[in-house]
């Protein structure tokens, strides 16, 4: 396989149809797999920015492009795309964004880790619970939307969430119900973290200006760490 840029748009199969997403490779050239899942926001600079982050810390970076190319700054018009994208396409997408992350050369890991933020939250916890061992790390930042599963009974990653007191889209007893479930139903390792924040604390582009700059570096060390620890 020829070299690869440290960073580029990539195209790659999902079930029969041509999806595409940004990937990026640490310095080494190699490194375990992770991939990272948008928020209802579309594959933005920010969600390059965070798979170029992980990168930095050794890992293949796979951010798939859920949107097909769509991007947004407004929340109506992020709302109205996440509720057109069905639940079972963006899980053959992320099933073939896992598949072709796990064919790379430049992956040295038997499974990947997944990070996600809102929606993506709620697809990390998805991807689990339909990959089963393949994957062995999830972590959800506010995990909502239409693509948190019903069932957690599929998942063998370990968890870690992370979320906001203070969420105003995502209320905190929600979360801690959706930990419960997760732990209950599934028999993996959870822990979930709590800050004193509003939703999107972690996103420094968020056009509400939810951004929350220590909590963010204190969630971002513990994710790191997280999946350098699982996943391999």
């Amino acid at each position: 396989m020829a070299s690869q840029a440290p960073h580029q748009n990539v195209s790659f199969p999902s079930e029969g149809q041509t999806a595409h997403g940004y990937l990026a490779l640490p310095e080494a050239g190699k490194g375990p797999g992770v991939i990272v899942i948008q928020e209802w926001w579309g594959l933005t600079d920010h969600i390059r920015d965070v798979a170029d982050r992980l990168a930095s810390e050794g890992f293949v970076a796979l951010a798939p492009d859920l949107f097909g190319g769509s991007v947004t700054h407004d929340g109506q018009e992020a709302a109205e795309m996440m509720s057109k994208l069905p639940v079972e396409v963006a899980a053959k997408l992320l099933a073939g964004a896992l598949d072709y992350l796990l064919g790379l050369d430049s992956v040295n890991s038997s499974t990947v880790g997944t990070i996600g933020f809102c929606m993506g939250g709620g697809f990390v916890l998805a991807l689990a619970a339909q990959q089963g061992e393949r994957v062995s790390a999830a972590v959800p930042f506010y995990g909502v939307g239409q693509g948190v599963p019903e069932s957690y009974t599929g998942v063998r990653a370990k968890i870690q969430g992370h979320y906001a007191n203070a969420d105003s889209m995502y209320p905190v007893q929600q979360a801690h119900t959706q930990e419960e479930q997760i732990r209950r139903e599934s028999g993996a390792e959870v822990e979930f973290y709590y800050y004193d924040a509003d939703h999107a604390f972690h996103n420094d582009e968020n056009p509400a200006g939810n951004y929350r700059p220590e909590a963010a570096r204190v969630a971002w060390g513990r994710a790191v760490d997280f999946l350098r620890q699982n996943v391999s």
